[in-house]
């Protein structure tokens, strides 16, 4: 019985490329599933053999893990030189986007605390 090794809702598509890559690499027979038309099922990646499992899940661990330093190590570096969007750079380079999303949350958060007191009345 086939199982799912990655689902891929939210994966890049360097990330997607990379676990095909190594799923060929290592000789596991794997196939897609496309994602639905209406978005209920982002597609996935399975393993034909449920005996290459194991083994699969623990490439994907470390697979991950050396994605997740070297996204560490990225975002580091992009810190390091002053790269990195924090809400004052935001605020200067789109002031329109920063002040309508705040009064955006702030009219939402005034209905939800306001609007059980206006009802009881």
């Amino acid at each position: 019985m086939a199982k799912l090794l990655l689902n891929l809702r939210n994966v890049p598509d360097d990330e997607a490329d990379d676990v095909r890559e190594w799923l060929e690499r290592e000789r596991i027979e794997f196939y897609e599933t496309p994602a639905t038309s209406f978005g209920i099922s982002a597609g996935g990646i399975w393993l034909r053999n449920d005996e290459d499992h194991a083994r699969a899940k623990s490439l994907m661990a470390t697979y991950q893990a050396g994605r997740r330093e070297r996204a560490k190590a990225d975002q580091a570096t992009a810190e390091a030189q002053g790269q990195v969007d924090t809400f004052a750079t935001l605020l200067q380079r789109r002031p329109g986007y920063v002040l309508g999303r705040l009064a955006a949350i702030v009219a939402i958060l005034a209905l939800t605390l306001a609007l059980p007191y206006l009802l009881i009345r």
